[in-house]
């Protein structure tokens, strides 16, 4: 279809002054151009179908900036295949007027701050957002905040678990939210799991409103001082948990697994703990089912039997009386879907049918993150 003399010639003008960036309102029919001077706008006349001319439209500014109405997506598939998205090529897939563009250009590690500052005024969206907060150099520019500031406000209009989780943990990066603002992020986490997961996330060690330190963790660290002096990951871990970091670490996590709302919640509640306790457990997720996990982590400890490890030995002849938090430690390395599978082999079960079924999991993990938090 051929364009309107008119809009062919403003939307040359337009391409002539060198726009930083293109964005088109296809429900309105206007293609915007981003320069140095502000904002400038081309109203189009339709001569047929609007789809159809929309399309003519694209071709004609493709054709201008990358040589070949056909060059996108041939262009934008090969750069991303090869990895070649270099600043230039960037630069241009923001002016495309294209939202696939936009997309794969916020994706690249070589995105700079004022390229993420064009991206955002061509295509305002959560998922663009979540996206450039993981470069870090967008993170550490002026864009962070501003990025930072969006996904909280949209936090309320987020329906999909997974993305709530991790727009909570990158906006909790360092330098992004204002005390203030963390702090009522927080108070709403009360009531969503996922954000608390996306706080144990971000900050594991540093989560607001620190709980007091486990009653005989000062005993425990100046008891292990030597073992922590020689690099005794067993012994650090004992008194990493112990502290008060590591008991607001519990609680938290304790409270995701209380009441999740699905499975992503439980996944990633079982994640959290893997990691955290990952040195017990370097080879990852065991894959075992709760009454095996158990048995492993007494196993572990000597609760039934010698103790295969020279770093657990040592902590237990220092400490005897630790048995049963490495017990528990060991125990809580090991979650993952193993534990799942048995009880929920269908993945769509959520709800309070969903915690009645887990019950023969949740209440003997529960268990052990009381006897960690001195509350057995």
């Amino acid at each position: 279809m051929e364009l309107s003399s008119e809009d062919k010639l403003r939307l040359n003008v337009l391409l002539a002054n060198r726009p930083q960036a293109i964005r088109i309102d296809e429900s309105r029919l206007i293609v915007y151009g981003l320069s140095e001077r502000g904002e400038a706008k081309v109203a189009l006349n339709p001569t047929g179908s609007p789809e159809t001319y929309l399309r003519a439209v694209k071709e004609l500014i493709s054709g201008h900036i990358l040589g070949s109405p056909g060059g996108y997506p041939v262009y934008l598939r090969r750069w991303t295949r090869m990895g070649q998205m270099r600043d230039q090529s960037l630069e241009q897939l923001l002016m495309l007027g294209e939202s696939e563009a936009v997309v794969a250009a916020v994706g690249s590690p070589g995105l700079t701050p004022e390229l993420a500052r064009r991206a955002w005024w061509a295509m305002e969206d959560a998922e663009n957002a979540r996206s450039m907060l993981q470069n870090p150099t967008i993170v550490a520019s002026e864009m962070g905040p501003v990025l930072a500031d969006y996904l909280v406000e949209y936090l309320p209009f987020e329906t999909d678990h997974e993305k709530m989780m991790e727009s909570v943990r990158l906006v909790l990066q360092a330098g992004l939210l204002s005390d203030e603002r963390i702090a009522e992020l927080w108070k709403k986490s009360a009531r969503k799991q996922a954000y608390l997961v996306g706080f144990l996330r971000a900050r594991p060690d540093d989560l607001p409103e620190q709980e007091p330190a486990r009653a005989d963790a000062e005993e425990i660290a100046a008891t292990l001082a030597d073992e922590l002096a020689a690099g005794n990951a067993v012994a650090g871990l004992l008194v990493r948990v112990t502290s008060a970091s590591g008991q607001t670490f519990l609680k938290t996590l304790s409270a995701v697994l209380s009441k999740p709302p699905n499975q992503e919640i439980v996944s990633a509640g079982f994640d959290l703990l893997r990691e955290y306790f990952y040195v017990l457990r370097p080879e990852g997720d065991p894959d075992l089912a709760i009454e095996p996990l158990l048995a492993d982590g007494r196993a572990f400890a000597g609760l039934d039997g010698e103790v295969a490890s020279e770093s657990v030995q040592r902590v237990l002849e220092r400490l005897p009386a630790a048995a049963p938090d490495l017990a528990a430690m060991r125990v809580l390395s090991g979650t993952g879907y193993g534990l799942i599978r048995p009880l929920l082999p269908d993945p769509t079960t959520l709800g309070s049918l969903m915690r009645r079924k887990l019950t023969p999991v949740t209440e003997p993990l529960q268990a052990e993150l009381d006897q960690l938090r001195g509350r057995s």
